[in-house]
């Protein structure tokens, strides 16, 4: 049991106050030489990959130690007048850093086995390498100039890695990716410049920055707001900015996997929470009347990705609106203004991630190992692959919400939240949702475990799937059972959340 009381009582200068620099050296510097290296060098890449990210992983499960005890790590220099660079690993910012780093050894891992006869393998893995610091940089940005800078790192990281099988559809899908996220970047830009005109400053701060402007200056912090949450939604996949996310659905497996579990629809699933709980505060957000649309929106998305997953065939593509639904059930415990909402919307965060990245990791062995692309081709896909498709099984019947798996534990919150909150419709919307979950999985499940495939499977592209492919998504699938199980085993992510929350709603 993490003691907050003890924690912040006891707050103390860390002795290696470097330590968030280095955790995002690891990634950072591994870039340049994963890029030199030759394409011939697989051992030598391979183990860099994946020494560096057990490395980071090691790291962070220091650095998180040392947070919950109430040591204080904060990096800071001035970069332009008045403008910090500063990286701080405060709770919230573990929470997230702790699934990049953990997920990013485990997708390391699965696109060694999904590249080992590809092209282009120094390049795609020194833009991964890219992609994961600029995550982590979002993740232990002390202000919003900070995550500002490395949320455009991960624009740039990301495209080459949309592209990367270079087809006219490849090429397609990064324009739009292109033209969506530096349109976000460039209106998130406008956002900073009128943070730091209003507040004089952008720093990220329990309670929040605006509260002693807010008054002489309301309709401009209304305005600032929704300029925020607009340019973060684009990455969140808030309706009506989500389009380029199916479409990005072309980049290989991996690629898939990190953009809907552990980057992109994160940072801005993250950055929306960081201008809710630490730029306008809570309270702040709620007295201007931001949190109750927030919440419609939400509401919105998680609708309208559920019922366009439903009519999907292409496997990636139903998982992609599944994933424009599902991320925004952390806008919505974040928007209804409950410390019990937002304990569900911080660990859906880390569960969301855990059976998204199983599933698309299972989809891409589908593909790999059975060249199976469509529901429509997945009769008797359980028999073939046991395996792959039990890891699928157990992550889908989580999103679905069946206790007492990862997912359950998320919504059971949500709920909770929004009847403290006087929200009851969010009961019905959280029922409605696991209900239109259901409708667009348990087919999936029903023609891979009860329907004769010996008809409709594609012709195998390999003879099997390797461990280093088939051992990721069941790593994953186990992991949703176990955070869903012990949710209240002292340091599981449910645990860690409450711990957040409290500093977020108790601290201001």
């Amino acid at each position: 049991m993490i003691d907050l009381s003890t924690a912040l009582n006891t707050a103390v200068r860390s002795d290696v106050p470097l330590l968030p620099l280095f955790i995002l050296l690891t990634s950072l510097l591994a870039a340049p030489v994963l890029f030199a290296l030759p394409e011939r060098a697989a051992r030598l890449r391979t183990g860099l990959n994946l020494g560096v990210a057990a490395m980071k992983v090691a790291l962070v499960a220091w650095l998180g130690i040392k947070v919950s005890q109430g040591v204080i790590y904060d990096v800071s220099f001035a970069m332009l007048p008045g403008l910090e660079f500063k990286l701080q690993a405060d709770p919230l910012a573990i929470l997230f850093i702790s699934l990049s780093a953990i997920l990013w050894l485990i997708t390391t891992v699965y696109s060694v086995g999904y590249l080992e006869r590809g092209p282009h393998r120094a390049r795609f893995f020194g833009f991964f390498s890219l992609c994961v610091a600029a995550t982590v940089g979002i993740a232990m940005a002390g202000n919003l100039f900070t995550f500002l800078i490395f949320y455009e790192l991960l624009t740039l990281a990301t495209y080459p890695l949309v592209i990367h099988r270079g087809s006219a559809e490849a090429l397609r899908a990064g324009r739009i990716y292109l033209i969506y996220t530096l349109a976000g970047g460039l209106v998130l830009l406008l956002g900073t410049l009128g943070l730091w005109v209003l507040a004089g400053n952008t720093d990220f701060t329990p309670g929040g920055v605006l509260d002693a402007v807010v008054a002489e200056n309301r309709a401009a912090a209304q305005l600032l707001f929704v300029v925020l949450v607009g340019a973060l939604g684009v990455k969140a996949a808030l309706v009506p900015l989500h389009a380029w996310l199916p479409i990005a659905m072309v980049a290989p497996a991996p690629v898939s996997a990190l953009l809907h579990a552990v980057a992109v629809v994160k940072a801005g699933a993250f950055g929306i929470m960081r201008v809710v709980y630490e730029v306008f505060g809570i309270d702040t957000a709620q007295a201007l009347g931001l949190t109750a649309p927030l919440a419609a929106l939400a509401a919105v998305t998680i609708l309208y990705g559920s019922l366009r997953a439903i009519t999907q065939d292409d496997i990636k593509k139903r998982l992609a609106y599944s994933t424009v639904s599902q991320v925004s059930y952390i806008t919505l415990g974040v928007a209804l203004a409950s410390p019990v909402a937002a304990v569900g919307a911080l660990a859906h965060l880390i569960h969301q991630g855990l059976m998204k990245i199983t599933m698309f990791m299972a989809a891409g062995n589908l593909a790999e190992g059975m060249g199976v692309k469509r529901v429509s081709q997945m009769d008797g896909i359980g028999r073939a692959m046991p395996g792959t498709m039990l890891a699928f099984s157990a992550a889908a019947l989580a999103m679905i919400g069946l206790p007492p798996l990862a997912g359950f534990v998320s919504k059971w919150y949500l709920a909770q939240g929004g009847l403290d909150a006087g929200a009851a419709w969010v009961v019905a919307l959280l029922l409605g949702s696991s209900l239109l979950n259901a409708v667009y999985f348990l087919p999936m499940l029903y023609r891979a475990w009860f329907r004769d495939g010996s008809e409709t499977c594609a012709t195998p592209a390999r003879p099997r799937i390797g461990w280093w492919l088939a051992a990721p998504p069941i790593t994953t699938a186990l992991m949703v059972l176990v955070v869903g199980g012990f949710a209240n085993a002292p340091f599981s992510p449910l645990e860690w959340t409450r711990f957040v929350v409290a500093i977020e709603y108790l601290q201001e």
